[in-house]
């Protein structure tokens, strides 16, 4: 019997610049594309401490003020699950990329990079999670 495969990814919204950050896939069976920091949970590893640890690995350490879920995307056999998250940071910096990526962009709400991963932009289309996203951004201004 096939495992299950559970995956983490992170939108980090940086709070000074009001951006998005994306990385640039340098290799895997979906290169060349657009998408966030993240990757597989390692055994008995909750996708949160997944998404943590991705973070470390893939960027470094940063500061996350609030982190909210945004989705899950669960595939039609149940077998593929990837969790999105909303990270909030208190200022955009440069990203100390590993070996998977070759490159980094910080972008405004809706002017995402192209191509974008499938599943990403997929998530990024979703009239359900540019709501969530619009309402978070709301409280934001407010708390300014």
């Amino acid at each position: 019997m096939k495992e299950k495969i559970v995956c983490s990814g992170a939108l980090l919204y940086a709070l000074d610049t009001n951006r998005f950050l994306f990385l640039h896939r340098a290799q895997s069976k979906r290169s060349d594309v657009w998408g966030l920091v993240g990757g597989k949970n390692e055994t008995a590893e909750t996708p949160f401490k997944s998404l943590l640890r991705e973070i470390k690995e893939e960027i470094g350490d940063l500061e996350i003020k609030k982190t909210m879920p945004l989705e899950t995307f669960v595939s039609t056999d149940s077998k593929f699950s990837f969790h999105t998250y909303l990270c909030i940071i208190p200022n955009e910096f440069i990203p100390k990329l590993n070996e998977e990526h070759d490159g980094y962009a910080w972008v405004r709400f809706g002017k995402w990079p192209k191509p974008l991963h499938q599943g990403l932009r997929n998530t990024l289309q979703s009239k359900l999670n540019l709501t969530k996203l619009e309402t978070v951004f709301k409280v934001i201004e407010l708390l300014e």
